[in-house]
């Protein structure tokens, strides 16, 4: 299924401006079942909030134009707790309906990793925002990821850095779960590969309340611009805060989640002036602008990619069935690979075997507190 970029905007600023899930005990028969894993409760929960706003106002653009297979979308959702133990008793309870035909994952590659087995011998496909490079690459043929992997994102936060800034000594801060570890690793080596390998590598653990040690270390490294990889936008907020309360002020170029909302909501003037690498960029395409007014009708709020990924997911997994004409998940799977140039509030996807489907990055620039997009920079390797 292909859509021209006209017939996607129309499609979702046609969305109903509080879109809902069904819930009616009697539309099981009649209706087509998505089920999603999402942080209903834990540190992620506000995050998890706008993931699930993005899945449903894509699951009533979707029944607006006439559901699936003739049906409407049902959205089944249990709360991961933000905690891998409870992103895997979510998708049990998920997988135990067998009248679920697909479903979403985590937005973090360590959730990720941690149900990817039941994945595999559920056998149904599995959309994730996790963007450690690694998961698709593992033999998973369930997995499609939503957002680019952090091999794209590693060289354009590089790239930007040493070739727009001009800048040469690197201190690169990540979080040590399984995508900082992976963003860490991937930034070190596209570093190295420029010519200019980093002067300082720091790991800090995830929900740290104090970073002086970290702040420290980059300061004492006479590093002169930082890269990380940031999992979660409160330690962001606590890092950002202090980096200024220590006198250290060189440029910054952060992985999506140092321009997400939240994170920008909780570090206020810390991260003004400050650069990132984002999936979504509401100035960045015109299906992104349309999503982006969608998003602000409904919840009267910017959008970021806590939402965007999840509202592609929802569609791209719709579409992808209409295309297959059956729930079987073979011939879904399939479908979704076949899916070309398809326009979405992320990018343009074109999947590859592996179950890619982005591969690029936006560069964007924090002007006191609004997100600007500056440029996209895609990948055809």
């Amino acid at each position: 299924m292909k859509l021209t970029r006209r017939e996607f905007a129309a499609g979702i600023t046609a969305t109903i401006a509080a879109p809902s899930i069904i819930t009616r005990a009697n539309a099981q028969a009649s209706t087509i079942k998505i089920g999603m894993c999402a942080p209903v409760t834990g540190p992620a929960a506000e995050q998890g909030l706008w993931a699930q706003n993005g899945a449903k106002l894509a699951l009533a653009a979707v029944n607006k134009a006439g559901g699936v297979l003739g049906k409407q979308v049902e959205l089944v959702i249990e709360d991961d707790q933000t905690t891998n133990p409870g992103v895997v008793l979510a998708f049990s309870k998920l997988a135990a309906q067998s009248d679920i035909v697909g479903f979403l994952g985590s937005v973090r590659s360590t959730q990720v990793h941690a149900m990817a087995p039941d994945v595999l011998k559920l056998g149904k496909p599995v959309m994730i925002g996790g963007t450690d490079p690694t998961l698709t690459h593992m033999g998973n043929q369930w997995l499609f990821r939503f957002r680019p992997n952090d091999t794209y994102s590693a060289r354009v936060i590089a790239d930007f850095g040493a070739n727009t800034l001009g800048k040469k000594k690197w201190a690169i801060v990540h979080s040590t779960d399984a995508f900082g570890t992976a963003g860490g690793k991937a930034l070190s080596a596209a570093l190295e590969k420029m010519g200019t390998p980093p002067v300082l590598d720091q790991g800090y653990a995830n929900q740290s309340q104090d970073f002086t040690p970290v702040v420290l270390a980059v300061k004492q490294s006479g590093a002169d611009v930082l890269g990380s990889y940031f999992t979660f936008e409160n330690d962001i907020g606590i890092f950002a805060r202090q980096l200024k309360q220590l006198g250290v002020n060189i440029p910054w170029v952060g992985s999506p989640s140092t321009v997400a909302v939240s994170a920008t909501k909780l570090a206020g003037p810390a991260l003004y002036g400050t650069y990132g690498v984002a999936d979504y960029a509401e100035e960045s395409s015109e299906a992104s602008k349309a999503f982006g007014k969608a998003y602000r009708e409904a919840y009267k709020t910017a959008p970021d990619l806590q939402s965007s990924w999840t509202y592609d997911a929802v569609t791209v997994l719709s579409a992808a069935i209409n295309k297959a004409g059956s729930t079987d998940p073979g011939k879904i799977r399939e479908a979704i690979l076949g899916l070309k140039k398809f326009p979405g509030a992320e990018g343009e996807y074109n999947f590859d075997q592996n179950g890619d489907g982005l591969h690029g990055y936006n560069v964007v620039r924090n002007e006191k507190g609004t997100i600007v997009f500056d440029k996209h920079i895609e990948f055809n390797d």
